[in-house]
């Protein structure tokens, strides 16, 4: 089957949004609120399998006091946006993502990138993986 990893590795994308937990906005469908994209790899014998493992991953946010004010606020957990099986056992250089677009050639030059255009992320509360977040945020 075309959706099942042969070597049980998914690897899977979640949403987080940003909320503080007193705004009365928090449910505005239209309103535009800071997100976040995590992806993640699980171990898993199937799809739904590894479903579950990540939305659990995505949930394990806690609210925490943030700012100079210490507002209450929260990455609120809202969905798996995407899931693909890996197919090859995980090593250095393994495909894990595809995508399939077609774009122009003028397109396809423009989003290549040299490795000094990479940028570094310094160490901060908000570099850190979503589990570390959790884990930090979490009083006692």
């Amino acid at each position: 089957m075309r959706d099942v990893s042969p070597v049980d590795w998914y690897v899977g994308t979640y949403q987080l949004r940003f909320v503080e937990l007193g705004d009365k906005g928090n449910e505005d469908p239209t309103r535009r609120f800071l997100t976040w994209e995590n992806t993640v790899l699980v171990k898993a014998k199937s799809l739904s399998e590894a479903h579950r493992k990540i939305t659990r991953i995505g949930k394990s946010t806690r609210p925490y006091k943030g700012g100079p004010d210490a507002v209450e606020v929260q990455w609120v957990f809202e969905g798996v946006v995407e899931l693909l099986p890996v197919y090859d056992e995980i090593e250095d250089g393994v495909e894990i993502m595809w995508g399939e677009l077609r774009r122009s050639l003028k397109k396809i030059r423009s989003l290549a990138k040299r490795a000094s255009e990479f940028k570094q992320h310094k160490t901060s509360p908000t570099s850190r993986s979503t589990r570390s977040r959790a884990k930090a945020r979490t009083p006692g």
